[in-house]
């Protein structure tokens, strides 16, 4: 008889971008701490062609937001399966998941990525998340927030200290021989003298724009640099949107969009200063924390989780959202001559190898895990160093 516990992950699937890097890593790390994932899909899209862990995935396909049939239908197949625990991961996947823990009586834990109540430019669509979101977490017996500010925003909502732990998202630690040269970032060959990288599924509030303007003024004082932008785009409108944007700044050509991969880590060598433009709604990017697992320095707005992870002056910047002077007096400053883009990399690597690996945030979910379930820790605590606790 196995001695894993076995744990539904219930979750959209439509994308493939942080929060579902968050999923897909705990599916890869869990087992070490005695928990078995599987996947529970309630939308057809990128997660299942471009996961990492080879977990089983089930898809509960929905016909839309009120198809509430799929409760039924997935409370049948988890009490079949014998699953012990369940775990949801956005306003939609948390409210089927509040249904099936309802007529199931398992427990269930909710993640929290980001301040649902701002996840988009959308009002009406953020304020319907919000109440799905509330009215589902009645029946949730644990929060997870990804970030010390997002667990304070669930406190300001009302959700006491007790629902709410902190377990920091981690990624990977990268070794430095793995780390690929300058010239191998995903085949791209720069032409610029500076290359900057922005990573993201590009949508309004990851502030693209920002960055573009940024860009225009750096360009416009004669610095020779360009912008390196991986990932796909939320609509084909909104791709059209960003490039005629450059093209209106006459930058068109000093911009180049590889459009979504799976192999993010392949692009950072190509970059000498990583850029997160976010406007709100993020959580602790994922992307960030990627970005210091390969040694590069990064410039971010001061939004969620940010500044939890990046120390201003010491991994790279913070600056302010919003604000394409400020982006732009940043990257300024980090690309002056005399400055050590090196050290800064550093730095940043050494600090996510301390405190935000894939192994501290599988050791920190599990130990919610353990709690719930009145468990003793396959690993022993002992072995845990300070950056893996729940604090």
């Amino acid at each position: 008889m196995s001695s894993f516990v076995k744990c539904l992950h219930i979750i959209n699937g439509q994308h493939y971008s942080g929060a579902e890097r968050v999923q897909d890593l705990l599916a890869l790390s869990l087992p070490t701490c005695g928990y078995e994932v599987e996947f529970a899909t309630l939308k057809a899209g990128k997660f299942a062609a471009n996961r990492r862990s080879r977990v089983p995935l089930h898809e509960f396909p929905m016909r839309g937001r009120v198809d509430f049939s799929v409760v039924n239908r997935l409370s049948a197949a988890v009490k079949q399966a014998g699953y012990q625990l369940l775990h949801a991961h956005t306003p939609r996947s948390l409210m089927v998941a509040a249904g099936v823990a309802r007529r199931t009586g398992l427990p269930l834990v909710y993640h929290v990525h980001s301040p649902v109540g701002k996840d988009s430019t959308r009002w009406l669509q953020n304020q319907l998340n919000l109440w799905i979101e509330r009215w589902s977490l009645r029946r949730v017996t644990q929060m997870i927030a990804v970030s010390d500010h997002i667990a304070h925003y669930m406190q300001d909502l009302g959700y006491g200290a007790n629902r709410v732990v902190v377990v920091p998202n981690g990624v990977p630690i990268v070794a430095d021989e793995d780390i690929p040269a300058r010239e191998s970032g995903g085949g791209f060959v720069s032409p610029w003298r500076w290359t900057v990288g922005t990573m993201a599924l590009f949508r309004p509030r990851k502030g693209t724009e920002m960055l573009l303007e940024a860009l225009a003024v750096l360009v416009a004082e004669g610095l020779d640099v360009g912008v390196l932008a991986v990932g796909g785009f939320e609509t084909e409108d909104y791709e059209r949107a960003l490039r005629q944007r450059a093209a209106d700044l006459q930058i068109a050509d000093r911009v180049h969009w590889t459009g979504f991969t799976r192999q993010v880590n392949e692009y950072f060598p190509a970059m000498d200063v990583f850029v997160l433009p976010s406007l709100f709604g993020e959580g602790l990017p994922m992307v960030v924390l990627e970005a210091m697992a390969v040694g590069r320095p990064v410039l971010a707005t001061r939004v969620e989780g940010v500044d939890q992870a990046l120390r201003d002056g010491v991994d790279g910047k913070i600056v302010a959202p919003g604000c394409p002077k400020a982006l732009a007096a940043g990257l300024r400053e980090l690309l002056q001559p005399g400055v050590d883009l090196g050290q800064l990399g550093r730095s940043a690597q050494q600090r996510q190898r301390e405190s935000f690996s894939d192994l501290s945030m599988c050791r920190g979910t599990a130990a919610v895990y353990d709690r719930l379930l009145a468990r003793r820790p396959t690993i022993s605590p002992t072995h845990l160093d300070q950056s893996t606790l729940v604090r």
